[in-house]
């Protein structure tokens, strides 16, 4: 017996702060995060997105990470029923003290997003006290 695979999508909230070009559902894609010793690796799930359709953007250690889907439709053909929607993706994460925000890389392939955060190398500094 084959077992069937099956995606999750959740809806992220459609709060006031966030202004929007289109009337596109907006989902919150799934990530597992593993810690390493010198990194930590997020691999999100972006069914359907490429690396021409993913913007991840770095703000006040808040990173955001945005995917576009395009509408596929057969040319020739209109739609008249449809049980999967197609939809845009975005997820955001506040970077701890630890990441090296200047040292994130990103890759993509069929439609799992891999960022690498490297670890800023750990400070120890030996303060000097005197008399007085």
């Amino acid at each position: 017996m084959q077992q069937e695979s099956k995606i999750q999508k959740k809806e992220t909230g459609r709060g006031q702060e966030i202004e929007r070009a289109s009337e596109r559902a907006v989902y919150t894609p799934s990530v597992d995060i593993y810690e390493m010793d010198d990194h930590f690796l997020v691999v999100a799930d972006l069914p359907g997105v490429d690396e021409k359709s993913v913007d991840i953007t770095l703000e006040k250690r808040t990173l955001t990470i945005n995917g576009r889907v395009a509408d596929a439709m057969p040319e020739g053909f209109q739609l008249r029923h449809s049980e999967y929607g197609v939809s845009d993706y975005q997820r955001s994460f506040s970077l701890s003290e630890d990441v090296d925000d200047s040292n994130i890389n990103a890759t993509v392939k069929d439609g799992v997003l891999r960022l690498k955060l490297n670890k800023k190398e750990p400070t120890t500094k030996k303060i000097n006290v005197k008399v007085g």
